[in-house]
């Protein structure tokens, strides 16, 4: 059965482009053989991801993730059963938010940042589909 699960956190430490180049590494070395795909946004130190695969690879990852000390205030955001993959083209897509039109992130919430602790799940899956569409991902893997 697949599942697709959104959350979001803080970095627990400053983020770095080598924190996000070990954060993508690790996902496209370990993501292929447990079936997860994908999107990691951030913008500060503010993380939003989706995985998706298998209900228990999904599961099992998230859990890692909230134990993982390098991440604060882990708030799972979505989480629901699918008929398909909605970003199965990524191992795990990279958006940087702080490169995007600010004009994008005002039409999914109340300020032109990425604040997905103030907005709905369905409105920060809203805004990735979005990205996805306007080819915003890159770091593509997959």
């Amino acid at each position: 059965m697949l599942v697709h699960l959104l959350y979001a956190s803080r970095a627990a430490s400053p983020v770095t482009a080598a924190t996000i180049d070990s954060i993508l590494h690790q996902s496209l070395a370990r993501n292929p053989g447990i079936g997860i795909t994908g999107v990691l946004c951030h913008a500060g130190d503010v993380f939003m991801q989706v995985l998706e695969g298998g209900r228990t690879q999904v599961n099992e990852l998230y859990n890692a993730i909230v134990r993982d000390p390098r991440h604060r205030q882990v708030m799972l955001l979505h989480y629901e059963e699918l008929p398909e993959r909605r970003f199965g083209s990524w191992t795990m897509g990279h958006v940087r938010l702080d490169r995007i039109n600010p004009s994008l992130l005002l039409k999914y919430s109340e300020k032109p940042q990425l604040d997905p602790f103030a907005v709905s799940g369905q409105a920060s899956l809203a805004l990735l589909r979005e990205l996805v569409a306007t080819a915003q991902i890159v770091g593509r893997a997959g």
